[in-house]
């Protein structure tokens, strides 16, 4: 077996502050799929952006109004949406929350 990681375990990998309210830590990945843990507090921002991978996020904690294509909806614990290759969007926190999003291919930049 190679040695890409196959298990991880909580607190294996430290938080990245992104901007004010905003933080996100890389679980595990492969090149071909990444999954990443984001922290919000209430009212924080996850700016419109656009990028090349495939992304799937997971309202693990909160609330959120969610942007996809200029589409908004409010997206809650226990629900998720999918963002199409290219597609601008972006979030904001109704109420304290964490997001657990998985990108396909792996966010080289997030490294």
């Amino acid at each position: 077996m190679s040695r890409q990681a196959v298990f991880a375990q909580p607190g294996a990998t430290d938080w990245t502050e992104l901007a004010p309210g905003n933080r996100r830590r890389v679980l595990i990945h492969t090149p071909e799929l990444m999954q990443v843990e984001f922290g919000f507090e209430q009212g924080a921002v996850g700016a419109l952006h656009s990028h090349p991978h495939i992304q799937v996020s997971y309202v693990a904690e909160g609330r959120f109004e969610v942007t996809i294509g200029g589409k908004t909806e409010v997206v809650e614990q226990g629900g998720s949406f999918i963002v199409p290759s290219g597609v601008e969007h972006g979030v904001v926190a109704l109420t304290e929350g964490r997001l657990i999003d998985v990108f396909t291919p792996m966010r080289q930049d997030f490294l």
